[in-house]
C-alpha cells in the first residue's frame, strides 16, 4: 500500500513539474524526429530537405509563412458494403509541385480488423500490379528500383490499423496514383449496423523506456509523422460509399460528417460526403438499421484453393439475461494526459461521471488517473455509497490534460485484485483514446494478469487507436465502444453500462457436428445483450451443425447453425486469415509460442492470402526508369493534420494547462488519501530530461551528417 502523504504537497508540486515536464519530453520527442527526418533526407541525397519537414507546429513565427510539402496529397476512397462486409479502394493521389525528384511518404490508418490485398500504381496510362513478399525483400525490391530511377511504391504494415506508403521518383509536376484494396467486416450492435473509416494518425506517445534498444527507435521512427501546422488544411479524402447490406437500408446517419443519401436500388443506396472532400482530421463512421424487423445475416461461406471457409453471426437475445444483476466492483480508468485535452477530456470526464451516477450500494469501485504518473483515489475499491460517489465525481471534475501516456502502470494497478478466486463480476472500465506505442505490452499485461477481471475500452476523441482499444477489450473478454464526441457520452455510456450489468452468456463452448472446422477467434468473449459473436472457420467441407452453448446465469443455452444454409460470399477467406493472424499475435502477448515462430506463422499467412502484415508488404515497380542518372532525389515524410478537436498547447506544452491530480479543492485536501505510484517524481523528471537528451543528440548527429555530405 503507497504511503500516505500531504494531498497539498502532491498538487503544488507535482502538478507544475509535470506540466513543465511535459514540454520538456515533447520538444525531446519533436527534436528526434526532426532528427530522424533529416537523417532520411541526407540518404536520399538531400541533406537540407529532411529539417523542413517538421513543420512548426503552431505555424510561421512573426507572420511568416509556414512550409508546406512539395508532394501535396489528395485522397478518393470508394466502398461497396454487400452484406457482412465492406470492399474498399483506397486511392491515394501524390502531386509532385516541386521542380526536383521527389519521393514521399505517408502513414495512414486503415481498419485493424481489414485486409490488405491489392496494390495499383498508376503513371500516365501505365498501371503496375503489385507483388506481396516479405517485407525484408519487398523494401529491397523499393529501394533498389528507387536507386535506379524507376518509379515504384511500397505498402508496409507497421501495425495492424497502421500503414505506410512510399513512392519513389515522382518527376517535376508529375502525379502518381497509388491505389491499395482493402475488406472489413461490417459491426453490428444491438440492431444497428457501422462501418468505419480511419483517416488520420492521432501522434503517438512513445514511452522512453522503449528508446532503450536501437529496434525500440526504429519502431518510434515507423509509427511517427510530422505535423501540419495548426489552422493548415492538408489531405483532403473524398468517400463514396454503395450500401448494399442484403437488406433495405434505414436510418442513415454519419455522426462525425454531413453526407448525401440517393436511392441506388430497392434495397441499396449511395452515400457521398455533402461537401464533396473534408480534411483528414477524423475518422469517418457510417450507421444504418433495417427496415424489416429481422434481416437475415447470419451465415456466409467461400471455397477457395480446395478449401471451404465460413463466417458465422450469433447474436444473443436481449431478453435473455439474468433477472438480478449482482452487485460488481468497477475500476475505472481516465486517462488525462495531454493528446487528451480539449474536447477528448471532457468528454472522458463526461463518461466517467455518467457511470458514477449508475453505482449501487452494494458496489464496490475506484478511479484511477494517469498521465506520465497515476494517482489512485482510494487505496482499495470502497462501496458505493453517496459520500464516496460524490468525492468521486469531485476528483473527476477536477482533472485535466497534461503529460505522457504511460498507460502500462495504470492497466497494472488497475488489475490488482485482492480477491483472484473470488467468483463475483469484476469490470475493469478504460477512458482513452489510447494513442501510444507500446500496443504489446498491454496485452501482454492483460494476458499475464487479467484474472477474473473483464476490461472494457472506450475510445475517446475524433481518432483514438482503435486497433489497441479492440485488442485490449478481446484479451479482456470485454468489449470495445467509442465516443467520437461529447454529444455522443449519454447514449453510448448508457447502452454500454446497460450491457455491462450483467453478461448475456459466459463460459461459451464451440463445436461442430460433422466435418471439423479450424475456428478463429480461439478465445471466446463473454457475450452481452446485443453483440454478436462472429466465428470464422476452415475446413475441408462445410456441412454438419455448428453448436454454441454457454450458460445465462445458471442455466445452459445454445444455438445450432446448419453449415449447409450458408450464403455465398468473397469474403470469407481473406477475413479467416486475418482473424487468425489476429489470433496468432494473441498466442504471442500469452507467451503460448516464441516470437520467431509467430513471425513466420503471420508470414505464411500473408503470402498464402496475399495480405500486407507485419511480415508482408505490397511492392510495385514500373520497369522503365525515369530519373535520370546522377539526378537529385529528394525524400518528404508528408505531414498529418492533427485529429479534430485535439489541442495544440496542450499537447506540445505550450501553455498546457496543469493536471490535477487529486481535484484541486481546499476544503478536500484534509480528507483526501490520494497515493501515487513511488516513482511518479523522480521518474516524470529522468523520462523528460532523457527524451530531451536523445533529441538533442540525434539532432546533432543529424545536422554533422548532413553538413559533411552537402560537402562532398
Amino acid at each position: 500500500m503507497p504511503m500516505r502523504h500531504d494531498p497539498r504537497h502532491a498538487i503544488s508540486s507535482a502538478t507544475h513539474l509535470r506540466t513543465a515536464l511535459a514540454a520538456i519530453g515533447l520538444v525531446g520527442l519533436l527534436l528526434s524526429g526532426m532528427a530522424a527526418a533529416q537523417a532520411r533526407a541526407a540518404e536520399a541525397d538531400d541533406p537540407a530537405a529532411g529539417g523542413a519537414l517538421l513543420l512548426e507546429a503552431r505555424g510561421a513565427k512573426d507572420g511568416a509563412r509556414a512550409a508546406l510539402p512539395a508532394v501535396r496529397l489528395g485522397t478518393d476512397i470508394d466502398v461497396t458494403v454487400n452484406g457482412p462486409v465492406m470492399r474498399v479502394r483506397m486511392t491515394q493521389a501524390f502531386r509532385n509541385t516541386s521542380k526536383d525528384w521527389m519521393e514521399a511518404t505517408y502513414l495512414y490508418p486503415l481498419p485493424d480488423d481489414g485486409a490488405v490485398d491489392t496494390l495499383k500504381m498508376v503513371v500516365g496510362q501505365r498501371v503496375i500490379v503489385g507483388r506481396i513478399k516479405r517485407r525484408a525483400e519487398a523494401r529491397d525490391i523499393y529501394e533498389r528500383a528507387k536507386a535506379q530511377g524507376q518509379r515504384s511504391g511500397l505498402v508496409e504494415a507497421d501495425r495492424p490499423n497502421l500503414f505506410r506508403t512510399n513512392v519513389a521518383n515522382i518527376g517535376p509536376g508529375e502525379t502518381v496514383l497509388i491505389a491499395i484494396e482493402y475488406q472489413a467486416p461490417v459491426r453490428q450492435l444491438g440492431g444497428e449496423y457501422a462501418m468505419r473509416l480511419p483517416l488520420v494518425v492521432g501522434p503517438r506517445y512513445v514511452p522512453p523506456s522503449s528508446l532503450a534498444t536501437a529496434g525500440g527507435r526504429r519502431d518510434a521512427d515507423r509509427i511517427t509523422a510530422p505535423l501540419a501546422p495548426e489552422g493548415a488544411s492538408l489531405n483532403p479524402v473524398s468517400i463514396t460509399i454503395n450500401l448494399a447490406p442484403g437488406f433495405v437500408p434505414a436510418n442513415i446517419v454519419s455522426p462525425y460528417h454531413r453526407i448525401s443519401v440517393v436511392d441506388a436500388g430497392p434495397a441499396a443506396r449511395a452515400v457521398t460526403l455533402a461537401a464533396g472532400e473534408e480534411p483528414a482530421d477524423r475518422d469517418f463512421e457510417l450507421r444504418w438499421r433495417s427496415a424489416s424487423a429481422d434481416p437475415t445475416l447470419s451465415l456466409f461461406r467461400q471455397a477457395l484453393g480446395g478449401q471451404n471457409y465460413v463466417m458465422a453471426t450469433i447474436t444473443p437475445q436481449t431478453d435473455i439475461r439474468p433477472a438480478a444483476v449482482p452487485a460488481r466492483e468497477m475500476i475505472f480508468v481516465i486517462d488525462n494526459s495531454g493528446s487528451m485535452s480539449g474536447s477528448s477530456m471532457e468528454a472522458a470526464k463526461q463518461s466517467l461521471l455518467h457511470a458514477l451516477g449508475t453505482l449501487r450500494p452494494q458496489d464496490t469501485f475506484n478511479v484511477i488517473r494517469f498521465d506520465d504518473t497515476l494517482t489512485q483515489l482510494f487505496d482499495r475499491p470502497m462501496h458505493a455509497s453517496a459520500e464516496q460517489v460524490a468525492l468521486a465525481r469531485k476528483f473527476t471534475t477536477g482533472l485535466e490534460a497534461s503529460g505522457g501516456t504511460e498507460m502500462l502502470p495504470a492497466l497494472q494497478a488497475a488489475l490488482v485484485d485482492a480477491d483472484p478466486a473470488g467468483k463475483g463480476v469484476r469490470q475493469i472500465i478504460f477512458l482513452t483514446d489510447g494513442d501510444l506505442s507500446n500496443e504489446a505490452d498491454m496485452m501482454a499485461e492483460i494476458a499475464a494478469h487479467g484474472g477474473r477481471s473483464r476490461v472494457f475500452t472506450v475510445g475517446i476523441g475524433s481518432a483514438p487507436n482503435n486497433y489497441l482499444m479492440r485488442r485490449m477489450a478481446e484479451a479482456g473478454r470485454g468489449t470495445y465502444t467509442n465516443i467520437g464526441d461529447g454529444d455522443e457520452v449519454l447514449a453510448k455510456m448508457t447502452a454500454l453500462l446497460d450491457r455491462l450489468k450483467a453478461p448475456a452468456v459466459h463460459d461459451l463452448v464451440v463445436r461442430v457436428e460433422g466435418t471439423p472446422l479450424v475456428l478463429v477467434p480461439r478465445a471466446l468473449p463473454d457475450l452481452y445483450a446485443g453483440e454478436p459473436l462472429v466465428l470464422l472457420g476452415k475446413g475441408d467441407k462445410l456441412d454438419g451443425v455448428l453448436v454454441v452453448s454457454g450458460m445465462i446465469g445458471n442455466r445452459r443455452w445454445s444455438q445450432r447453425i446448419d453449415l449447409g444454409a450458408a450464403t455465398d460470399s468473397p469474403a470469407v477467406a481473406r477475413l479467416w486469415a486475418s482473424r487468425s493472424i489476429a489470433d496468432v499475435e494473441a498466442q504471442r502477448w500469452s507467451g503460448q509460442i516464441e516470437e520467431d515462430a509467430a513471425d513466420e506463422a503471420i508470414a505464411q499467412l500473408g503470402l498464402a492470402f496475399d495480405l500486407v502484415t507485419t511480415q508482408t508488404s505490397l511492392v510495385a515497380v514500373d520497369e522503365t526508369p525515369a530519373r535520370a542518372k546522377g539526378a537529385r532525389l529528394t525524400s518528404e515524410d508528408l505531414p498529418l493534420m492533427l485529429p479534430k478537436g485535439w489541442n495544440f498547447d496542450a499537447l506540445l506544452g505550450k501553455g498546457a494547462p496543469a493536471a490535477a491530480d487529486a481535484a484541486g479543492l481546499p476544503e478536500m485536501e484534509q480528507e483526501m488519501d490520494l497515493p501515487q505510484t513511488a516513482t511518479g517524481f523522480l521518474g516524470a523528471l529522468q523520462r523528460g530530461l532523457a527524451m530531451l537528451a536523445l533529441g538533442l543528440l540525434g539532432l546533432i548527429v543529424a545536422l554533422r551528417r548532413g553538413s559533411r555530405e552537402s560537402r562532398q
